[in-house]
């Protein structure tokens, strides 16, 4: 019986060492080496500020700027310490109601776009963390973007074609623009102030 106990706190011992301390160690080296950005959360940084991170969706309310899609976090949009959607069916008067809402918002923002407004300007996602909108959210939004900032509408479209990220290898996924780096890209272009999160300030409702 004692040699099975001490077999047994030999094995544990091993284990522990192997599982609990070398082998955290050596993934998080390689990731460190292989994948830096990655590894330390995929951090968007400008002159020394970080800005926010690629995989995490910001509130964005001024019209200047492209909006990411709408969050059901709480208790404010694109909380990344309570991420999830909020749960209502399709069948639920709830979710028609926000999304008659959203609607709205959108068509007061730019009175003067007659589009269909894409599905994901409208609808949270699972997360209410996506950092990424369609290209057709994206293109959606081009006319009210191009009025604010006195540009014209072909520059602020080639911005959003800089923005597309493709399938990833090709495959994988959808064409997407990610929020952040496309309203960067627009301060570059000529903005007055710098593009920021809008956090703790909701989203059009």
């Amino acid at each position: 019986m004692a040699t099975l106990i001490r077999q047994s706190l030999r094995l544990l011992a091993v284990l522990t060492v192997l599982t609990g301390l070398l082998y955290p160690l050596a993934v998080t080296g390689l990731a460190q080496w292989l994948f830096p950005q990655a590894a330390n959360g995929s951090l968007i940084v400008r002159d020394g500020r970080v800005l926010g991170s690629a995989l995490i969706g910001q509130p964005f309310s001024d019209p200047k700027y492209f909006w990411s899609r709408p969050s059901a976090t709480t208790p404010f949009p694109d909380n990344s310490a309570a991420s999830g959607g909020s749960n209502l069916g399709p069948a639920n008067p709830a979710l028609a109601d926000a999304v008659r809402q959203r609607v709205a918002a959108l068509r007061a923002a730019d009175p003067g776009n007659a589009a269909p407004i894409p599905v994901d300007l409208v609808t949270a996602s699972a997360s209410g963390l996506d950092p990424h909108i369609s290209p057709a959210a994206a293109a959606w939004q081009v006319p009210r973007v191009a009025r604010v900032r006195s540009l014209a509408p072909a520059q602020v479209a080639a911005l959003v074609a800089q923005a597309t990220e493709p399938r990833r290898f090709g495959l994988l996924g959808e064409p997407r623009v990610n929020v952040l780096r496309l309203n960067l890209l627009l301060d570059a272009a000529g903005a007055a102030e710098p593009a920021r999160a809008v956090a703790h300030v909701p989203q059009f409702p």
